[in-house]
């Protein structure tokens, strides 16, 4: 049937890095038109230029080449399509289906099980040879220019008969006696190949097609044999390093030369061909191997000079064609696959032209991935899986940096269909900061062809704020006071679900710097002064209370005076919104048992404005704490423990007073200290933690219900300093 001309492709739409990229991610990829550096001195010139490529139809085999069009064969070889040069057109056929050529004239030759046609492509008109199965019948044994060939058995043995369209049939001489199993092949337009047997061992010879008669026998080589008018050429193997090895031949005089080859391990067959003084040679089909120190490249070496150039990165098949040119089904960094045509220049190099593409690059690309937005809010996943679909096989590496810190994770994966990382915002030992990140995705092919195919952008992680997160990385922070008056930065991780579950200390802990033992009180505040992150207040001894505001990366910045006259409160508890404004409140009672309340201002150098009495009585507590919002209400509510070690609840009305308490339960003096932690398990409710020491302490996961606000306690883990004082968050 006739093949209707497909649509052309362009191979500068098919190279993009990437091609279905999320919003705010960019690409970075190797251009259409780019030759790796290092590479560019080996390559012969392309002609990509001098006419369009016609298309070649991808995953075809290349047969043959002759003067007007080539011939091709589909997966599994069901298919046989002749096609021109000239547009590519052509014409399907199932089928045994060669192509043979002459100098001047193509024809293609259709094998059946009684009857071999020859098809004259110039003229139309057809040869018509008959074969069979019986044992006197002839049977088809090759063709070659002009000529199909078959064997007939006699009385004196096999006979090898040549026919034309201008002679029925003549008998080919020079063969040896008791040849057997002849098959002939094209070698030159003046020359074909024949194999055959005598006795137990494999030969070959040319064939002079226009006398008819066989020349030049040899014992049978392994490997792929290439023939022009003045040489032959061909591989084999060394038994011990499996290392290819290239010769060619004289034909007059027998004289063999070997090629230098790379001494490099490679599975395979080599193809091996020439054109003019010009060996050319390279392992078949090197696209689908991982092997990336074989020899994939068709290289050339003149036999008189000794140079060698680079022709291709690769080819699955190299054919000869009648006016003594190659042509290759294979691919060029930066020129793509398809179907190119090697031709010789005299002593230059072989040029090199591209006749027929396939659209697809010959470099690695990634033809798609999955990557984050512009912002990824930690508060509604818990991170983001990267994938990526190279165009083959490859080792793909993922990076993802955090800018400001240079935290780095990376995944890789070797040879991976599916490849793609489970970005994770929790770590095993913490949770990844917020702000800005980059990421990368580096596919190295297997093969070794052409470069990295990378694509590379960047996002932004952002959570609400935590007031108990210093670090910015949405986790709470504990602050412990040694004795030595060094103040200390640990970092909390929950991690469930594995033995020993629970809060535990994620980064190593930081030293925020010395000189604390001035302040007989340290809390932290929550976001006081305005900014994003939590801050912590101080208390000197004279009353004096002291703003630190958070720099966000884990520290604080130069305290500023906020207060005086705070020594006559012996119980605080800052962070809280009480008032249901957005801003952090702060209650106090002093040592008569008046529960005073500072709203918050948001301002860093004035925080607080003035105080409001909101209820007497609270002498009967030894302990206040500011535990944000734990009932669902919208305001800030607070715990009371009294000396007897009873707590109990204060659910805030967002007017900056509380409904009556309710009492929560005894035994809570086992604790020397009670904390608000914020949202220490990530779960969105706040939580509570009671220190008997730094490492005898219990978590209280808060349950959103206010009849029984915290959970039962779990176990820390938790690193504490060689020795302390005083720990808050």
């Amino acid at each position: 049937m006739p093949l209707a001309r497909p649509t052309r492709r362009r191979l500068a739409a098919c190279v993009t890095t990437v091609l279905a990229l999320t919003a705010g991610a960019s690409a970075q990829g190797v251009p259409a038109n780019a030759v790796a550096a290092a590479d560019a001195a080996l390559h012969a010139s392309v002609d990509v230029t001098a006419a369009a490529p016609i298309p070649y139809p991808e995953g075809s085999r290349l047969v043959a080449a002759g003067v007007t069009g080539f011939l091709t064969a589909s997966p599994g070889n069901t298919t046989s399509t002749w096609r021109r040069y000239s547009d590519g057109s052509g014409q399907a056929y199932s089928g045994d289906t060669y192509l043979r050529s002459t100098r001047t004239t193509d024809y293609l030759v259709f094998r059946g099980s009684y009857q071999v046609t020859q098809r004259n492509l110039r003229t139309g008109g057809s040869l018509e040879i008959p074969v069979g199965s019986a044992a006197d019948s002839a049977k088809y044994a090759g063709s070659a220019g002009d000529a199909v060939f078959t064997t007939l058995v006699t009385e004196t043995g096999t006979v090898l008969r040549k026919h034309t369209a201008a002679d029925n049939y003549s008998t080919v001489t020079g063969l040896p006696e008791g040849a057997t199993s002849l098959f002939v092949a094209p070698a030159t337009p003046d020359l074909a190949r024949v194999n055959f047997v005598q006795g137990s061992e494999a030969k070959w010879g040319l064939l002079d097609l226009a006398t008819g008669v066989v020349g030049s026998i040899r014992d049978q080589t392994f490997g792929v044999i290439g023939v022009s008018a003045t040489r032959t050429a061909w591989s084999s193997h060394d038994a011990t390093t499996g290392t290819p090895q290239v010769y060619a031949s004289d034909i007059t005089t027998g004289a063999v030369q070997e090629v230098p080859v790379a001494q490099v391990p490679t599975s395979g067959d080599f193809h091996v061909g020439l054109v003019g003084d010009w060996v050319a040679y390279g392992q078949i089909g090197g696209m689908p191997y991982s092997q990336p120190g074989a020899h994939y490249p068709v290289t050339a070496y003149n036999l008189t000079t000794k140079a060698s150039v680079r022709l291709l990165d690769h080819a699955y098949d190299l054919v000869p064609a009648p006016d003594g040119s190659l042509y290759a089904r294979g691919g060029l960094v930066g020129q793509g696959e398809g179907m190119y045509r090697i031709a010789a220049t005299g002593s230059e190099a072989p040029t090199v032209e591209k006749v027929a593409a396939t659209g697809d690059p010959t470099e690695i690309v990634i033809t798609s991935a999955s990557v984050p937005g512009a912002v990824l809010d930690l508060d509604k996943s818990d991170g983001f899986t990267f994938r990526c679909n190279p165009s083959r096989l490859g080792d793909v590496s993922f990076t993802v940096r955090h800018v400001r810190t240079g935290e780095t994770q990376t995944r890789t994966s070797h040879l991976a269909t599916e490849p793609k990382f489970a970005w994770q915002a929790s770590k095993w030992t913490e949770e990844v900061p917020n702000g800005v990140y980059t990421w990368e995705i580096v596919v190295r092919p297997a093969n070794g062809i052409g470069p990295e195919a990378v694509a590379k952008g960047t996002f932004e992680v952002v959570r609400k704020t935590a007031p108990h997160d210093f670090n910015d990385n949405g986790s709470p922070d504990l602050l412990t006071r040694d004795s030595g008056g060094r103040l200390w930065r640990n970092d909390l991780f929950y991690r469930p679900n594995t033995p020993n579950s629970g809060i535990r200390a994620g980064e190593p802990k930081a030293l925020l710097g010395a000189g604390w033992n001035i302040y007989d009180r340290l809390e932290a505040g929550g976001n006081l002064g305005g900014s994003a992150v939590g801050d912590l207040l101080a208390r000197d001894k004279s009353g004096e209370l002291w703003l630190y505001e958070g720099d966000g990366v884990g520290n604080f910045a130069t305290r500023i005076r906020v207060g005086g006259g705070w020594q006559i409160y012996d119980k605080i508890a800052f962070g809280s919104d009480l008032t249901n404004d957005g801003r952090p409140d702060a209650l106090a009672t002093d040592k008569s048992g008046v529960l005073w309340l500072y709203p918050g201002t948001g301002d860093a150098t004035k925080p607080f404005s003035g105080r409001a009495k909101i209820g007497n009585g609270w002498g009967v507590y030894n302990d206040i704490v500011a535990v944000g919002n734990i009932a669902g209400a919208p305001a800030g509510d607070l715990v009371a423990r009294d000396t007897s070690g009873v707590l109990w609840q204060y659910l805030g009305k967002g007017d900056g007073t509380f409904a009556p308490r309710t009492k929560l339960g005894g035994g809570w003096n086992a604790f020397s200290r009670l904390i608000g932690a914020g949202d220490a398990d990530g779960d969105g409710r706040s939580d509570l933690f009671g220190f008997q020491t730094m490492v005898h302490s219990s978590l209280y996961k808060g349950t959103g219900d206010w009849k029984v606000p915290f959970g039962s306690p779990e176990s820390t883990y938790l690193n504490a300093p060689t020795s302390f004082s005083d720990f808050m968050f």
